[in-house]
């Protein structure tokens, strides 16, 4: 027999979005306190998702996904760097924040 996949690895965090927000792929920018969810995606990647906080509806980061590089979690960080400096934050390409 053999065992079941491993569950993707995920992070989820609260963020204020700083001014001018995060672009999203359904509705252009949002603001305001917002959780961002980051989860491993087969083939080394990460998908970045963003909702109002505590909404219903998950919008996808624009630039979502990205490569991860062996380092997801560096990647979320970064991805919440990203949204606390605003900007029209998208996903960002690499954990060097």
């Amino acid at each position: 027999m053999t065992g079941a996949a491993a569950a993707p690895r995920e992070w989820e965090d609260d963020v204020q979005a700083g001014p001018g927000g995060a672009m999203t792929d359904e509705v252009g920018v949002i603001t305001g306190p917002l959780t961002l969810r980051t989860v491993e995606q087969e083939g080394d990647s990460v998908r970045f998702d963003v909702q109002y906080k505590d909404a219903d509806e998950w919008y996808t980061l624009t630039g979502s996904p990205r490569p991860h590089h062996g380092d997801p979690d560096s990647l979320h960080r970064a991805a919440l760097a990203a949204v606390r400096t605003g900007g029209g934050a998208q996903a960002p390409e690499d954990g060097g924040a």
